[in-house]
């Protein structure tokens, strides 16, 4: 036998402590811990992600209630079958343009009374519809359907004017885009705080999930906007902690000309119509017009 058989001391460090073994096991059950709780938790988003995106809420309001009595509330077939409700007036001013708004993610067409005033008082006309899912509408919302649904409306409203701008808000600015990048007959998009893609969004906000495999409507307005050939205004403001800033101004840099982007200092993400918003319109299509 070896003097090294017989040295307990070297042994001892050759053969895993009690204690070493615990430690080990410890870890293990750790990490199954973690990866059980991080699927589950990964699991849990995926399942329910419309349910974040999507927040309809409150009742389809009566526009004379708002002081909208030019406003009336149409029930359009969209070619699926489903019946969406859009609130419509033609322009009061002959040669105005109709706005086609796509709005927010959450509230209704009716939450948006006020923006609605602002532009009829102003003779345009507008086309508002209420995305499925929404009060008055019917189906569920997705990025494939509500794309589909405004390429429709898009022609309901040629019809009926030859000028249009087509006005997204927060989660509608990805709709818009997507629209006009298909429609060349579009003559001014209007992006009210907008994001580069839903999932950029998402990646920035759950940076510890892989996003781009679980989320189903990503919405890349970043990779539709160099294909917009009408003018394009970005309004955005620096305290917007619901999209930074930096989305429009990465949006503004994918764009091509005629482009302008309005940051207003200190405004937040729902207060961009009452820092001036609408007057920044009119005066783009001021300048639209003087280029036709």
């Amino acid at each position: 036998m070896s003097e090294a058989e017989n040295d307990p001391a070297l042994n001892a460090r050759a053969t895993p402590s009690g204690s070493g073994k615990r430690v080990r096991k410890l870890l293990v059950n750790l990490t199954v811990v973690v990866a059980i709780a991080y699927t589950m938790a990964a699991g849990f988003m995926y399942l329910n992600q419309r349910s974040f995106l999507f927040v309809p809420t409150g009742e389809l309001s009566d526009p004379a209630e708002a002081g909208l009595d030019q406003v009336a509330v149409e029930t359009v077939t969209m070619a699926d079958g489903t019946q969406i409700s859009v609130w419509s007036a033609a322009p009061a001013v002959e040669g105005a343009p109709t706005v086609l708004y796509f709005h927010g993610n959450s509230g209704n067409v009716s939450t948006r009374a006020s923006r609605f005033k602002q532009i009829l008082d102003s003779g345009f006309g507008l086309y508002a519809p209420s995305y499925r899912g929404y009060a008055g509408s019917e189906g569920s919302p997705t990025e494939v359907d509500l794309i589909s649904d405004g390429r429709e409306h898009f022609q309901a409203v040629a019809g009926l004017t030859d000028r249009i701008i087509i006005h997204g808000e927060s989660m509608g600015t990805g709709v818009a885009t997507a629209i006009a990048a298909d429609q060349p007959d579009t003559d001014l998009l209007v992006l009210e705080a907008p994001y580069t893609a839903l999932v950029d969004r998402a990646y920035e906000q759950y940076p510890w999930l892989p996003v781009g495999l679980l989320m189903i409507d990503q919405m890349p307005t970043r990779e539709r906007i160099g294909n917009v050939r009408a003018p394009i205004l970005i309004v955005h403001g620096t305290e917007d902690f619901v999209i930074p800033v930096e989305h429009g101004k990465r949006l503004f840099e994918r764009a091509a000309d005629p482009k302008e982007i309005l940051i207003f200092d200190g405004a937040a993400h729902n207060n961009l119509w009452s820092q001036g918003l609408w007057p920044a319109v009119l005066d783009a299509w001021e300048k639209t017009k003087a280029e036709e």
